[in-house]
């Protein structure tokens, strides 16, 4: 279909989406090139889904319905078609009606809206993704309102229009519902739609890690080859499924033919029988032929090793992208390509669909997923040595399509996962991550590792400009356990899969050696625990004593953690076997529940093995540091858990003005068009705009002579402020351009005559007269936006040093109460807005209040993409902000709240 010489043709109205079953499809524009597609669309569609789309039978579409329903303006007549393999399975159309629900055109702003589905695809969810697309479309072109009627007897599209969240009417006329929606995005809609997601794409990873039957496309006779290692080691885990090689030099006629002891057939096409996933160990120019031959197939997924793909170059990036686009219009997921594979290991499937090498994964409870392969097989090996086993493991290798999103996705009500570890290198969407890790990180913990701080060759998805530190903060405040080391990824994972999630930071220390307990100690404090004193058994100390110890530590209130160091017995009347040192450890910790124990060893490999058996596993660590971390995270996790876990709600302020707001912003933004860049907004129209939300500006007065100056003070009333505003000055109190508490005319003018005759003329410093307010804590407020992360909202106390230190604390917009209270407390400096030092704590709930403002500003308009309040002066009653940078541009056409749609490289 060729659509790029129609200027018209609105391009980025097309989306890949997952439906409720995990496949995929592909919603687009409807053109005039579709008639054909769009008769034998309707050729498949029942007698009775035709009834009920026309109240009447209408056995085939006339020409004239053809030609109507693929001839739009894109504006007040659109239709869009949910295709699979090119074909038709969905069609949604709106026309624009007026009041009297004739044809209408702008400012009209209600449409009627009908659905077509296929009846081999309804209860797929494609006219519920249909919905959600024709409402974005509809919004985008002034639209507010669907109209639809609808046969009382079509029980499942009345669902469809009220289960999707919108606030609605619902009335009966003359034989049929009639249904009113507003397209206005409510909490409900949003949930509704988030859910519907998360179900989608769980359910399309759960195909590809649980499937009934699995090809190896690629195998060698020599037995050499990642295809050959693939297959045998599907084979040796005891996959439950169907298992087959394909191998395309294999002769033909030769019947029974075996390849590592699986059947072979030239092709996955001469396989009678379904297979659900394909693993693909083809050189990337055959890897086309195999993608079709999969999806005629109807295979469900590939996990497509085979490199030469976005690592090696641009032609292997355009190679990339037709593969992801061929896999999708197949309806089929991709994990890769350049991937290392998937490994399940539930009992009832056994999958290891994986280059991994033996011996292979045991089952257990954590999740694993990394982009690198070579970081997986670290991983992998450093678990299985420390005697812990996975339920699942992805290796996405380029990421292309199935990303750590699907996987967080799948984890978050999978009962096999009780932690999830991962080792990303690009975060991709970050808006979309911090949402989902937010949710899973409430019910079970999310560790990261976070490799390349540059997006690497390959991984196509597009990076975040924003700093480490900032990414660090969003990830904090989705409740993500961040790492630095795949050391620490381990340690850290290690200790959640075993033990209960501490209720606080007091830590006991006991063990044989004085020394390695002061270690533990001062690892302790360095991470903010609150350890007690370490309890020195000494070296004579047997099983039994440290068994006693342990339990007494667990039993007491004063402990929400115990930490055990263990060297070697050095005395040969005491010393004991490894095996009776970790079963007096293991006796103890059953009797005493609820609370988790690491354990700090010198040279006790034995010890660590024995621990690592049997149903009572207790982590052990070579090294205070590294045991204290991953207590110390816990305890973070566990305060997340009690305190943040929950993202508070988003207050709704009566005098906001977001009308206003919107009319202002579309008046300012009339001549920009969509590539003109950024616009900064004149001071008078920036202190508007924020007063339409309740943001008031301290104005400033122009002072180009000192008489206009002493006239300025006069209008606002000594005592004042003079100061310059030139941009190599601005907010630089320390280069002396500021002077305060200027009292009357005479101090006005000798103000003045110092500035100019210090740091330049009047023209060059552009000197301004403010109002003096109250004293307090000066602070900055800001708001940008990502390309990937969307806004962030930004809080820091005013000054170089702040800067230099970088002492600035993040959130992602739509910030909640919690959120805000949370931001201003977690820059270091904080405790100068608390009374450090027997000084006044500032008004913080102003604050809080004037964060929410503005996060509720830039949320609620995405044309305001950047604004700067500095300094803002918190007193101990109330705030000012007294001076305001804000720029705008044109949205883009998608933002997080549109309708779902997997990402497009």
């Amino acid at each position: 279909m060729t659509t790029a010489s129609d200027p018209s043709y609105p391009a980025h109205w097309e989306a890949d989406v997952v439906l409720r079953d995990g496949g995929t499809a592909r919603i687009r524009p409807i053109t005039t090139e579709d008639a054909g597609r769009l008769v034998s669309f309707y050729d498949q569609i029942s007698d009775e889904s035709k009834y009920y789309r026309f109240f009447a039978p209408h056995p085939r579409l006339s020409d004239r319905d053809v030609h109507r329903f693929t001839h739009h303006d894109y504006v007040d007549r659109v239709g869009l078609a949910a295709t699979v393999g090119e074909e038709f399975i969905g069609t949604v159309r709106y026309d624009r009606i007026g009041p009297d629900g004739r044809p209408a055109s702008a400012p009209a702003d209600e449409a009627e809206v009908a659905f077509l589905v296929q009846d081999a695809h309804q209860g797929r969810g494609v006219a519920s993704a249909l919905l959600e697309h024709i409402g974005a479309v509809a919004r985008e072109r002034g639209i507010r309102r669907f109209a639809a009627e609808v046969l009382p007897a079509n029980t499942k599209m009345i669902k469809v229009f009220t289960d999707a969240g919108y606030q609605q009417k619902r009335s009966f006329e003359d034989g049929s519902v009639h249904l009113t929606l507003d397209l206005e995005p409510t909490a409900e809609s949003l949930a509704v739609q988030r859910a519907r997601e998360q179900r989608a794409e769980a359910r399309s990873v759960q195909r590809l890690l649980a499937p009934g039957s699995v090809a190896v496309v690629g195998v060698s006779r020599s037995g050499a080859g990642v295809g050959a290692a693939a297959l045998r080691n599907l084979r040796d885990s005891g996959f439950r499924g169907h298992l087959y090689a394909v191998n395309e030099a294999r002769a033909p006629g030769i019947e029974g033919d075996l390849l590592e002891g699986v059947r072979a057939y030239r092709s996955l096409r001469e396989i009678d029988a379904p297979v659900d996933l394909a693993v693909v160990a083809v050189p990337a120019g055959r890897v086309p032929q195999v993608v079709a031959d999969c999806g005629e197939h109807g295979v469900q997924g590939l996990v497509v090793l085979s490199a030469g793909y976005g690592e090696s170059g641009p032609a292997g990036l355009d190679r990339q992208r037709e593969l992801v686009r061929q896999v999708r219009s197949y309806g089929m997921r991709l994990i890769g390509p350049n991937a290392f594979g998937v490994i399940n290991t539930a009992p009832e499937v056994g999958l290891n669909a994986s280059l991994a090498p033996v011996p292979a994964p045991v089952p257990g409870r954590i999740g694993l997923f990394t982009q690198s392969g070579a970081i997986g097989i670290a991983l992998l090996a450093a678990l299985l040595r420390r005697g812990e086993g996975l339920s699942s493991f992805v290796s996405a290798g380029n990421r292309a399509d199935v990303s750590g999103n699907d996987i967080l996705q799948y984890w978050y009500e999978d009962e096999a996962t009780d932690v999830a570890l991962m080792y990303l290198e690009t975060l991709g969407n970050p808006r979309k991550f911090t949402r989902l890790a937010r949710r899973t990180a409430a019910v079970k913990p999310v560790v990261v590792a976070k490799g390349g701080r540059h997006t690497p060759a390959g991984h196509v998805v597009p990076g975040t400009r924003l700093p480490e530190a900032t990414v660090s903060a969003l990830l904090r405040q989705a409740g993500v356990i961040r790492v630095d080391t795949v050391t620490e990824l381990v340690d850290v994972g290690l200790l959640l899969a075993s033990q209960p999630v501490p209720a606080g930071p007091r830590v006991a220390i006991l063990g044989n050696s004085e020394s390695l307990g002061f270690l533990t100690y001062d690892a302790c404090l360095a991470q903010g625990l609150r350890p007690g004193a370490p309890r020195d058994l000494t070296t004579a100390a047997t099983p039994a004593d440290f068994g006693r110890a342990v339990a007494d530590a667990l039993a007491s209130d004063a402990h929400d953690a115990v930490v055990v160091t263990a060297i070697p017995w050095v005395d040969e009347e005491v010393s004991a076997g490894a095996d009776d040192l970790a079963d007096a450890l293991r006796d103890a910790v059953a009797a005493h529940p609820g609370k988790p124990v690491a354990v700090v060893h010198v040279e006790l490999a034995d010890f660590v093995a024995a621990l690592s058996r049997a149903d009572v596993r207790i982590p052990a660590y070579p090294a205070a540091e590294r045991a204290v971390r991953a207590v110390a995270e816990a305890v973070h996790y566990g305060q997340w858990r009690r305190t943040d876990a929950e993202s508070g709600h988003v207050p709704e302020y009566e005098d906001i003005d977001e009308a206003g707001a919107a009319a202002q912003l579309a008046g300012l933004l009339a001549g920009v068009g969509d590539g003109d860049g950024v616009l900064t907004l004149a001071e008078a129209d920036a202190a508007a705009l924020l007063a339409r939300y309740g943001i008031r500006v301290l104005p400033t007065l122009s002072a180009a002579t000192a008489d206009a100056a002493v006239k300025a003070a006069e209008v606002l009333g000594y005592p004042v402020a003079l100061k310059t505003t030139a941009p190599h000055l601005r907010h630089r109190a320390d280069l002396g351009g500021v002077r305060l508490d200027l009292a009357g005319e005479a101090a006005l003018r000798r103000a003045y005559g110092e500035l100019t005759a210090l740091l330049g003329s009047p023209a060059e410093l552009l000197p301004v007269v403010q109002a003096m307010v109250p004293r307090g804590v000066d602070t900055v407020v800001r708001s940008v936006i990502d390309p990937a992360a969307g806004a962030v909202l930004s809080f820091g106390l005013a000054g170089v040093a702040s800067e230099l230190l970088g002492d600035t604390a993040h959130r992602i917009v739509p910030a909640t109460d919690r959120d805000v209270a949370g931001l201003i407390r977690s820059i270091r400096t904080a405790p100068l807005l608390f009374g450090w030092r027997g000084s006044d704590p500032v008004d913080t709930p102003a604050l809080e209040e004037l964060l929410l403002r503005l996060s509720r500003l830039v949320d609620d308009h995405p044309e305001v993409v950047g604004v700067t309040l500095e300094p803002v002066v918190v007193a101990t009653e109330g705030l000012s902000v007294l001076s305001a940078t804000v720029r705008i541009a044109r949205p883009p056409a998608r933002t997080d709240l549109g309708p779902r749609t997997l990402p497009s490289y």
